[in-house]
């Protein structure tokens, strides 16, 4: 079943007048594009806007290293004229279908093409994954792949080819304005507070970049649980750091969170939950996190009130975002 579907279409007829036969106008839909998770179908949307009509497989709440697809999600892979995904094996159980339908279809894996000049984070033994596939959270390092994602869809739509250059040149300011400001934001956490302690281990990217300790309880996939010496050991850094949150991803059971508070709390440390941040899936459509950048907003605000830091106002070119970061609750309200 498609998660989500952004039906636009592009109005390419002209008013056609004859004499007593009235006025016709001639309607062609838009090529479909067909997005594996809410992050790719974002960023796909900024740049073809109403040049294409965008499917998104997984919504919000939807965990990719588990999705199954239906029958009727494989009838949309072969209707698309385009198929963007994540790559580095995100999607898990899509890789089968991904391949033969590559073979049939234009498609471009986006992590793959944003990562093809910059550093991976490579992994030994953990779930199967040779290499993190989260890059979506280092903003700059994604933003390289804005300009082979515009090749492909210029080449799907060539009509609309300079909206969609000039739809990348935007996004791509914005996610290098949005990575500046991250890293000021984390740099104001104290040094000794500054560790991002999640459920999965879907964050090192944005440590990376950002300069913060990330600790995922689980791997990088989410389709084990975590073990008990895992829990116990994320308690045991909690209690010895004075770590003072810890964060629930959406994606996730909250089960292991509280194990590890538990845990924590046994050990004499003052630990509460920092509150929801989003990892693998967007936020519900209306909320800040319904989007890439805001959700890395959403995600940085939360890790920064939850940790000690300071807040700042966005930058001038991510103000469409201001109203819905103003508008988010304060830790704890």
């Amino acid at each position: 079943m498609v998660a989500s579907r952004c039906r636009n279409v592009l109005l390419t007829g002209a008013m056609v007048v004859g004499i007593g036969l009235g006025a016709a106008q001639a309607v062609v839909a838009a090529p479909l594009v067909l997005a594996t998770t809410g992050m790719v179908g974002d960023t796909v949307e900024r740049l073809g806007d109403e040049c294409i009509d965008v499917e998104v497989l997984m919504g919000p709440g939807v965990d990719p290293h588990l999705f199954q697809a239906s029958a009727s999600d494989v009838r949309a892979f072969q209707q698309a004229e385009l198929i963007v995904y994540n790559g580095f094996g995100l999607e898990g159980q899509l890789d089968n279908v991904l391949t033969r339908v590559g073979e049939r279809r234009p498609t471009l894996a986006l992590a793959e093409a944003a990562a093809a000049e910059g550093p991976l984070e490579r992994i030994q033994g953990t779930g199967g994954y040779a290499v993190d596939p989260h890059l979506w959270m280092d903003a700059g390092l994604w933003a390289q792949g804005v300009a082979p994602l515009a090749g492909m869809l210029t080449d799907i739509a060539p009509g609309c080819a300079e909206a969609i250059n000039d739809r990348a040149d935007t996004l791509h300011e914005q996610l290098q304005a949005l990575d500046e400001w991250i890293r000021a934001r984390i740099a104001s956490i104290p040094e000794a507070q500054r560790a991002l302690l999640t459920a999965h281990d879907a964050f090192r990217y944005y440590g990376r970049a950002y300069g913060i300790e990330v600790e995922g309880i689980q791997g990088i996939s989410t389709s084990a649980e975590a073990s008990v010496a895992d829990i116990q050991a994320t308690a045991d850094l909690i209690a010895e750091r004075g770590i003072p949150a810890i964060f629930v991803e959406t994606t996730i059971n909250p089960r292991t969170v509280e194990a590890v508070l538990a845990a924590a709390r046994e050990r004499s440390a003052e630990v509460s939950i920092g509150g929801s941040i989003y990892g693998d899936a967007l936020g519900e459509p209306g909320t800040l996190a319904d989007s890439l950048i805001g959700m890395l907003i959403h995600n940085t605000a939360a890790i920064t009130g939850a940790l000690g830091g300071t807040m700042a106002p966005l930058p001038p070119v991510l103000a469409p975002w201001r109203g819905s970061l103003d508008a988010q609750p304060a830790r704890g309200d």
